[in-house]
């Protein structure tokens, strides 16, 4: 908690008065105007997340995440987003177990690839649900 306040304390503009300012703005055009190293940023790791995405759907192929299901019933959609929800899971244990308990790198995956599958996990389970996935 001490760590938020002080972050807080940080913060050395005033929010309403830049707020006012953009309402009738774009977000996009505004985002990438005032702060285009860190959305630059953001679009270089979706890239290099849908090219991660596609190389594991090339050797997995779309039925592990359908779990041999066609997904045309909606307790097909539920098994498949369940499996979704215990691999997040798991990458959200990991991620307490190295960086919250033990503030250290993992031995065999590092904290930024469990970071990356959490991210990819939250875009295949929203495919799922738009009831898109392998078609």
């Amino acid at each position: 908690m001490k760590i938020l306040k002080e972050a807080s304390k940080k913060v050395s503009y005033n929010k309403e008065s830049e707020m006012s300012n953009k309402k009738d703005t774009n977000p996009v055009e505004w985002l990438e105007e005032h702060y285009p190293t860190m959305t630059n940023e953001f679009k270089r790791i979706q890239g290099e997340q849908y090219k991660l995405f596609c190389r594991k759907q090339y050797d997995y192929g779309p039925m592990n995440i359908a779990m041999g299901t066609d997904l045309s019933k909606m307790e097909d959609i539920k098994l498949a987003i369940t499996a979704l929800v215990v691999r997040i899971n798991d990458k959200v244990t990991r991620l307490i177990n190295l960086v919250i308990k033990n503030d250290r790198e993992g031995v065999n995956e590092s904290v930024d690839d469990s970071f990356v599958d959490l991210s990819v996990y939250g875009v295949i389970a929203q495919i799922v649900r738009n009831k898109k996935w392998a078609k």
